[in-house]
């Protein structure tokens, strides 16, 4: 997820992962892959950078999927 600022300045939190494309009009508009459209405040590059930011925040954080992982392991191991 990534915070943004709407036109009107909103703050606006969008899940990265359902951006489609990014536009310039002058403003940035960024559309989803539903069909939404979010005009915001950001540059087309600042958007780019928190996606980025948020990426390699999860990519960074390995042990705690592998770590969470492993227990879901041990109790489907303890149910059966």
């Amino acid at each position: 997820m990534i915070r943004l600022t709407r036109i009107n300045r909103v703050p606006l939190v969008l899940n990265a992962d359902l951006i489609e494309h990014i536009e310039t009009t002058p403003d940035t508009v960024i559309a989803m892959t539903n069909g939404q459209k979010f005009m915001v405040m950001e540059s087309a590059d600042q958007v780019i950078e928190k996606v980025i930011e948020f990426r390699r925040a999860i990519a960074r954080r390995p042990e705690v999927f592998a770590e969470r992982g492993s227990q879901i392991s041990e109790q489907e191991d303890e149910q059966s």
